[in-house]
């Protein structure tokens, strides 16, 4: 804050509002909307952001850091300010839709929060026609009275085509659909001498050649970054490998593809398709552990025995040649069976994890059961049917010896740090900070409303607390509604070097290991966990680039989940948009003074029903039970309650749809 001298607070020398009289100016993140209003987080007022009303914007866009200059408070409490100058942009690349104003062609930002249109040159001008989807930059925007000026880079197609909304939504969340040709050219160079590659790693490496070994993936996977081996020693005794594709040996730190790599953070997975962190020709080739085909593979490797108990462990580069690629439901029938290509490995390998999976929840690990709906799709994209995606057994048994692998390869990494320094660092981890005080007590007046109980002590929620609410919740209506509003409220998992644990899978140790193939962080894990091996040192410097990276990782991974749910929302929409005043069932999912929100039971879309348009008595809003309460007929709508509707309107621009009671 500019002026602001928070010593002076804790000093209790000046009072906020003195304070905030005498500061003039005030650095941040601004927030805005489509009606050109702005928001900045209060400092002294986490209650109520500071305003920035429409037209003291000077050229400011949501994301942007800017300088405020603080004004008055108005009748509701709340700080006006104006924005000052624009010190740094969040971006200047968007996707835009054609339409046009005032008799110009114009291009229109999809974001949401964007207020300006963008103005073409008469050269961009009469390559597009209304209703083309392009992608933007804007130029250098200094002057508020007019819209800023900016070209056109690409021209994406018409609005409503399925490849053009994907890329869009991918565009439009800062991620690219193809690779650089500097990228490409490195990644062929990979795949060309591939073979002499191998050759010359095999005397290096641990070979795991003739141990039992296969992949357990999705039907429809293309890359598959992990494998689990298996050899009975006897005397109840068993080696238990996790074998990670080694990209850290094509990927070298610095390189085109080590940038490219970094810049995404991740692979994207949209309903019809996935956006790779890594060029095809790595990711679904040279490093993926296609069956028969020796691989350079990272590895941690465990003796353990029928009680799941860790006798031995090791880690290392090691070589492997998979001989089987098991999808989950060909793995689920071998156990169903019970016979069938590895039967007696699997089944072994499935008792071990069951044990795993039974420890981790004894000691406080939070299981949440959501139901992940997919899509089936035509050839051109468009949703003809929908199915519940069904965790198996297998789906549990991989998670187990992977999370097994991220928690003792963290482990092994902490061991070797402290060994050498008091500081926790040289490493980065996964992490998940205990709840909120304040998110849990709402979290806790939310289900007494609904009838259950969340005990809290001001604030303060153990694992098993919440263990013990979704044990009340299981089999109720109310249970998916729950889950997801306990999940809103906990915290979110991040990268940090900063090692605290992580609260929801009740580990002191864990990081990611095991998917190096689209998530840059495994792959900055298998570097580090080299190093640590050949106790080699970090700098002070590195140290501070892996916090860098952690963060970039973080807000990546956050980007990438917001284009998945982008895409399947696009698909519910589409899918709902040809069933206009057919009757479904549902459960209300939201309830304000506007309406009640309702998620249908099979596809999981969302719809509102207004509140006029709920029957004919006046319906007012009851914050206190999340209902709806008709005036004079006393009828209730409340939060989790079943309910018939039918779909009256889909709008596909705005991913909304349209509901009425049935």
């Amino acid at each position: 804050m500019g002026t602001i001298l928070p010593e002076l607070l804790k000093k209790g020398n000046i009072g906020y509002s003195d304070l905030m009289k005498k500061s003039e100016t005030l650095q941040g993140i601004i927030s805005t909307n489509r009606k050109g209003m702005g928001f900045m987080k209060n400092p002294h007022n986490t209650e109520k952001d500071i305003l920035i009303e429409i037209g003291t914007l000077n050229t400011a866009l949501n994301g942007d850091t800017v300088e405020i200059k603080l004004g008055k408070i108005n009748q509701y409490k709340q700080q006006l300010a104006e924005v000052v100058r624009v010190i740094e942009r969040k971006r200047d690349m968007f996707v835009c839709v054609i339409d046009s104003k005032e008799g110009v062609l114009t291009a229109y930002p999809e974001d949401k929060k964007a207020y300006a249109s963008i103005r073409l040159s008469p050269a961009d001008i009469v390559k597009v026609s209304i209703g083309d989807k392009v992608y933007v930059k804007m130029e250098e925007w200094t002057n508020p009275k007019e819209n800023p000026k900016g070209t056109i880079v690409r021209i994406l197609g018409k609005k409503g085509d399925n490849n053009v909304e994907m890329e869009s939504i991918v565009l439009e969340r800062g991620f690219e659909v193809g690779f650089p040709a500097g990228v490409e050219k490195e990644a062929d160079e990979i795949d060309k001498n591939k073979v002499a590659d191998i050759a010359s790693e095999i005397p290096k490496r641990k070979d795991f050649r003739g141990t039992l070994t296969f992949t357990i993936d999705p039907f429809d996977a293309k890359d598959f970054d992990d494998a689990i081996s298996f050899k009975d020693l006897g005397a109840g005794k068993y080696e238990i490998g996790v074998h990670i594709a080694d990209v850290s040996h094509y990927v070298i730190e610095g390189s085109a593809l080590d940038k490219e790599a970094l810049k995404r953070g991740c692979s994207i997975y949209l309903v019809d398709r996935t956006i790779p962190m890594l060029p095809e020709v790595l990711s679904n080739d040279v490093c993926s552990l296609n069956p028969h085909e020796d691989k350079l593979t990272f590895s941690a490797w465990f003796v353990m025995d029928d009680k799941g108990h860790i006798h031995e462990r090791g880690f290392g580069k090691t070589i492997i040649n998979s001989d089987h690629r098991f999808t989950y439901e060909d793995a689920q029938e071998v156990l169903n069976a019970k016979s069938g290509k590895y039967f007696e490995e699997l089944d072994k390998l499935n008792t071990i994890a069951k044990i795993l999976q039974k420890d981790k929840f004894s000691k406080g690990a939070i299981e949440f059961e959501t139901e992940e709906i997919k899509f089936k799709l035509d050839e051109n994209g468009k949703p003809i049917g929908v199915y519940k995606k069904e965790r198996l057994d297998t789906h549990k048994l991989v998670e187990e010896y992977m999370l097994l692998a991220n928690r003792e390869v963290a482990k092994h990494i902490f061991d070797s740090i402290k060994k050498k320094s008091k500081k926790d660092t040289g490493s980065i981890y996964r992490i998940h900070d205990l709840p909120d005080k304040d998110r849990m007590m709402e979290l806790a007046i939310f289900v007494k409303a609904l009838g259950y109980n969340l005990p809290t002590k001001e604030g303060k929620v153990t694992a098993h607390d919440i263990k013990a609410l979704l044990k009340q919740i299981a089999g109720t209506p109310h249970e998916t509604l729950i889950s997801t509003a306990v999940i809103r409220s906990m915290q979110k998992a991040v990268y940090s070097t900063k090692n605290i644990g992580h609260f929801g899978l009740a580990f002191e140790y864990y990081t990611h290991f095991t998917s190096p193939i689209r998530r840059y962080p495994d792959l900055l894990i298998q570097r580090i966990l080299q190093r640590h091996l050949h106790n080699e040192p970090f700098g002070d410097t590195e140290i501070v680039n892996f916090q860098s990276i952690a963060e970039k990782s973080t807000a990546r991974e956050i980007d990438a989940a917001g284009a998945e749910r982008e895409s399947k929302k696009l698909k519910q929409v589409e899918y709902m948009a040809d069933k206009i005043g057919q009757t479904f069932d549902g459960t209300i999912s939201g309830v304000t003074e506007y309406g009640i929100y309702v998620e249908e039971k099979e596809t999981k879309s969302e719809g509102m029903i207004n509140i006029r348009n709920i029957g004919t008595d006046f319906y007012e809003f009851d914050k206190k039970t999340y209902s709806i309460v008709g005036q004079k007929t006393k009828k209730r709508f409340t939060l989790g309650d079943p309910i018939k509707f039918k779909v009256a309107g889909a709008d596909l621009d705005k991913k909304i749809l349209d509901f009425v009671p049935a």
